[in-house]
């Protein structure tokens, strides 16, 4: 009898830079108050948002992807030419085909990736990287590019004053590689979806089972709809349970976190999570309140602000936690 011998370990894996790209256009809660019945005062009070940034008409959520792409590409100091796994993480895709991804592919000119999406929604991002990390974990690639990025305006029901307050635009990304000689590494993930409770946060219309009509066009289908109360519920058991279960399989506790970097929904989500993982609000990255929910793009963009404001020195275990539409959740615990 022949022996079978076992599988060689996964490769470890790190982030070897990031990048964010947000729209130039500030949309403040006073410019909101001009177009629903809402205010600065009530917007704040309930979910934490001063402005958003909207992209211009002609700049899609390719060109926004592309922009953070760069960014991380040049930290990471990997030319476009050595990537072989673009990953984009999207709601709001330039065109139901082909995937964002391969308009990316070529305006930076990665011409020998693979290049795909991934539809998560919020989770986008998370689940982005744990395709990557897997695929680099098993020799397949080497250099993945993962991004994302959304241009949520374009589905925002403008006259829905409980929606339209909460979400921008914007891109982040970042570079993952072999982890060599103990250069920081993914510790672990955890990735979550209940398809039950797919009708509390969607977009009804635009897709094979509810197509867009001149009859139904008033009805704005293509726009995203939300039971809040809902989903408030669901985002923080199910942020709370991915990030212990994360925490756990890397091997730590929460004080062995030094920063959380969760989701850029509501500031209230937020608060409750680290109020149920105690971890130190000084510990907590936020940048919530400059750029609503930018949906698979806001972890990115945070994770690139934090870095390059030096909130993590080498050696510091992040979390990464995020929640979304489906319902999907996931989570990640890096060494920096």
């Amino acid at each position: 009898m022949t022996d079978i011998p076992s599988p060689a370990p996964p490769l470890p894996v790190r982030i070897a830079g990031t990048g964010s790209y947000v729209p130039e256009r500030v949309m403040s809660n006073a410019e909101l108050e001009k177009i629903v019945d809402t205010s600065d005062d009530w917007i704040t009070s309930r979910t934490g948002i001063k402005e958003r940034r909207i992209a211009r008409a002609n700049e899609f959520t390719s060109h926004m992807a592309a922009k953070a792409g760069q960014r991380a590409l040049e930290q990471a100091e990997i030319d476009p030419a050595d990537v072989d796994l673009i990953i984009v993480a999207t709601i709001t895709p330039d065109t139901l085909t082909p995937a964002t991804a391969c308009y990316v592919q070529q305006h930076l000119g990665c011409l020998k990736s693979v290049a795909f999406d991934v539809s998560a929604a919020c989770s986008g991002f998370l689940y982005a990287l744990e395709l990557a990390r897997h695929s680099i974990g098993a020799g397949a690639f080497r250099n993945a590019l993962i991004i994302g990025a959304e241009k949520l305006s374009s589905f925002v029901n403008w006259s829905d004053r409980n929606t339209c307050v909460l979400f921008g635009d914007g891109a982040g990304a970042a570079v993952i590689t072999p982890s060599l000689n103990g250069g920081g590494r993914v510790l672990s993930s955890q990735l979550g979806t209940d398809g039950a409770q797919a009708e509390l946060l969607n977009i009804p219309g635009g897709g094979s089972s509810c197509p867009i009509t001149i009859e139904n066009a008033p009805q704005q289908l293509a726009t995203l709809a939300m039971q809040g109360r809902e989903v408030f519920k669901h985002a923080v058991n199910a942020m709370k349970r991915a990030s212990i279960e994360a925490i756990s399989a890397a091997g730590l506790t929460s004080q062995d976190i030094k920063l959380l970097i969760p989701h850029q929904a509501n500031l209230r989500i937020i608060d409750a999570i680290v109020e149920r993982l105690e971890i130190a609000k000084e510990d907590v990255f936020i940048n919530l309140h400059k750029y609503g929910n930018t949906s698979a793009a806001a972890v990115a963009i945070a994770l690139d602000e934090a870095h390059r404001e030096g909130r993590m020195e080498r050696g510091d275990k992040i979390l990464l936690v995020a929640f979304g539409a489906g319902l999907t959740w996931a989570s990640a615990v890096i060494e920096w």
